[in-house]
């Protein structure tokens, strides 16, 4: 029996499930949304709200401590640059998790973490997806068209 044992095993042993939330974390903090299963969201929630805790303080201990747990220099800086700024009169309540429906291979529901105020990043990050996709499209389109257009005749066999 597991009273009053807390936590969540997600089904791994401990180093696995260390290094899972450790690597969920890390993106979390990179990329601001994570799209992953409802429990692994609910398990690295704490841990998340550590870490920006950790960057609100801004001393050299709290960072060797980001620096331990996180995967990445990047993931570090990014954390006290700009995450840990963005909720300096906030006191906890930092990620928002919202369902998005469920996997297609075991039917586990699935989630996005993301963090709170990070809506205007997210914003850039969509709009110059669609911009990429645009000028994509418009190259392939052209490219269609100069691969359409009827040669001259030099190439056909049986004229020469």
């Amino acid at each position: 029996m597991r009273h009053r044992n807390g936590g969540f095993k997600l089904g791994r042993n401990t180093s696995h499930r260390r290094a899972l939330l450790r690597n969920l974390v890390t993106s979390v903090i990179l990329e601001d949304r994570v799209e992953t299963t409802l429990t692994k969201a609910k398990a690295v929630r704490p841990h998340v709200e550590k870490m920006i805790t950790l960057g609100k303080k801004g001393d050299l201990h709290s960072r060797r401590q980001a620096l331990a747990f996180l995967q990445t220099r990047e993931a570090v800086t990014r954390l006290f640059a700009t995450v840990a700024p963005r909720y300096g009169a906030r006191v906890g309540g930092y990620l928002r998790i919202t369902r998005s429906g469920f996997q297609q291979g075991d039917n586990a529901e699935k989630a996005f973490i993301e963090l709170l105020g990070a809506e205007h990043e997210l914003d850039e990050k969509r709009q110059k997806r669609e911009e990429l996709r645009t000028k994509r499209r418009e190259e392939m389109q052209k490219q269609l068209a100069e691969d359409q257009k009827p040669e001259d005749g030099s190439n056909q066999p049986g004229k020469e």
